[in-house]
Parts: C-alpha cells; sequence; structure tokens
C-alpha cells in the first residue's frame, strides 16, 4: 500500500486542487471541458485499436464507427470548447433530472422503510439541482462543471487522507498485517 505520507501527499494535492477549481471555477470549468474531450480523443484512438484486433467484419466495422465517433465529439471539444463548456453542462443537468428522478421511484418503493427519507431527499436535491442548472442556463454554465470537479476533488482528498490514517494505524505492530 505505500507509505502512508504519500498518500497524504497526494490527498493535500487533491485537496488543494479543489479550493484552487472552487476559487476560479471557470478555469475549472475549461479545464475539465478539456479533460473530457481528451479522454474521448484517447478513447478513439484506443477504440480504433481494438477495432484492428477485433474478428469479424460487421464487428470491425461498428468499432470503427464508435471509434470516429469518439474522435469527432472529442477533437470537436477541442476545437470548440465553449459550446462544449454548454452542451456538457446540458448533459450534466440532464443525468441530474433523470437521476433524481429514479431515486424518488425507488423512494417511492422504500416505504415505510428506513432508506425511504434519505432515498427521497437525495432524489428531491438531484431534481432541484437540474432544474437550477436548467433555469439559469447559460449562465450556469459558465461555473458548473468547475464547481462540480471541485467538490469532486476536496471529496476524493478527504478519503485519500483518511486512507493514509487508516494505512498509517495498520502498519506493523498494530495490528495490520
Amino acid at each position: 500500500m505505500g507509505s502512508w505520507w504519500f498518500w497524504v501527499l497526494i490527498g493535500t494535492v487533491f485537496i488543494l486542487g479543489g479550493l484552487f477549481a472552487l476559487f476560479n471555477p471557470l478555469a475549472a470549468t475549461l479545464t475539465a471541458e478539456q479533460i473530457a474531450a481528451w479522454l474521448f480523443v484517447l478513447g478513439g484512438i484506443a477504440q480504433l485499436l481494438g477495432a484492428v484486433r477485433t474478428a469479424g467484419w460487421t464487428a470491425r466495422i461498428l468499432n470503427v464507427v464508435l471509434a470516429l465517433a469518439y474522435l469527432w465529439l472529442g477533437v470537436s471539444l477541442l476545437a470548440n470548447p465553449l459550446a462544449g463548456v454548454l452542451t456538457l453542462t446540458v448533459l450534466v443537468a440532464i443525468l441530474f433530472l433523470i437521476n433524481g428522478a429514479a431515486k424518488l421511484l425507488l423512494g417511492l418503493t422504500m416505504r415505510g422503510t428506513s432508506f425511504f427519507w434519505p432515498t427521497m431527499i437525495s432524489g428531491a436535491v438531484s431534481v432541484v439541482l437540474a432544474l437550477m442548472v436548467l433555469s439559469n442556463f447559460p449562465q450556469s454554465a459558465a461555473v458548473l462543471l468547475g464547481v462540480l470537479l471541485a467538490v469532486e476533488l476536496v471529496s476524493s482528498g478527504v478519503m485519500i487522507l483518511s486512507f493514509a490514517l487508516f494505512v498509517r494505524g495498520r502498519g506493523p505492530g498494530r495490528g495490520g498485517t
């Protein structure tokens, strides 16, 4: 698992990156859009490489079509980052809305259990977030992805720091393996 100090360092970097993103959400939004663009480009390249190894012409053609779609999307996002930010923001809002609706429906099936209220509240929060993003669109696009990236980085950083403490507590002589 490595030295626990390594995990403290990584967790701290994540938290500092998250705080930077929170203090400059527009730059973080553009960074998130560019990361997504490059992931699509890399995914398209990987899909093309996979197509070469695929047996059968039908599967190979479908892999090439998918690879070209990934590459087109990635290059489009790289070529026009502002349009990419708008598109990704709408996509996030739609995902929040679908996720919230699904949790609300799940919550209704959990009536009478201890899982009912947490599920209903989580679903309602997701729906409200979606409506907030959509009601303030396109202005919300300037910062939404950056704020989401910031929250994810801070959350992951805290989790990594807690892992560092876990690793430290399980060291030799402390009941660990």
